[in-house]
């Protein structure tokens, strides 16, 4: 495969929209900091809570950081809506920092693809909320997330 190609390509839909969303969704649980940067333009612009990114190289280092610090890291998305190139899609992860401390971020992005299938733009909105270790609903070995786990809807997220 061409690795400048990353199907499912726009215009997207539901299933295609789906599908993108999902693959997003296991590549970021597997984090390869590397791999998932080749999913973006090499000009890709971000917006991450306060942070603005251009690049796969900055976006590589920006993941890198945000591993080393957020700990056994597990993530569900779920597509909001979507039209044409452009793919709305909502998150909540769970992690905790080096003292044990546990957070459930949750946030919205908005995502806008090329003609090959690569995001050429990433807005995400997040914010944290501390939780106990108890509260935690994503549990499933580090990795992408299984098949039959709930999803954010099904777990009233």
């Amino acid at each position: 495969m061409n690795d400048s190609i990353r199907p499912p390509i726009p215009p997207f839909t539901q299933e295609a929209a789906a599908q993108k969303v999902r693959a997003a969704e296991n590549a970021w649980n597997i984090q390869n900091p590397e791999k998932i940067a080749l999913a973006y333009t090499a000009d890709s612009i971000w917006r991450n809570r306060t942070e603005f990114l251009q690049g796969r190289a900055e976006i590589e280092q920006f993941l890198k950081r945000k591993w080393a610090k957020e700990l056994d890291y597990r993530l569900i998305k779920e597509l909001w809506a979507f039209h044409d190139a452009r793919i709305a899609v909502r998150f909540a992860y769970e992690w905790h920092d080096g003292s044990g401390n546990w957070f459930r971020s949750y946030g919205n992005e908005n995502w806008e693809f090329d003609m090959n299938g690569l995001m050429r733009r990433r807005i995400a909105s997040i914010n944290d909320l501390p939780i106990n270790e108890s509260d935690r609903k994503f549990h499933w070995p580090l990795g992408q997330r299984p098949d039959n786990h709930a999803g954010l809807s099904d777990l009233g997220l």
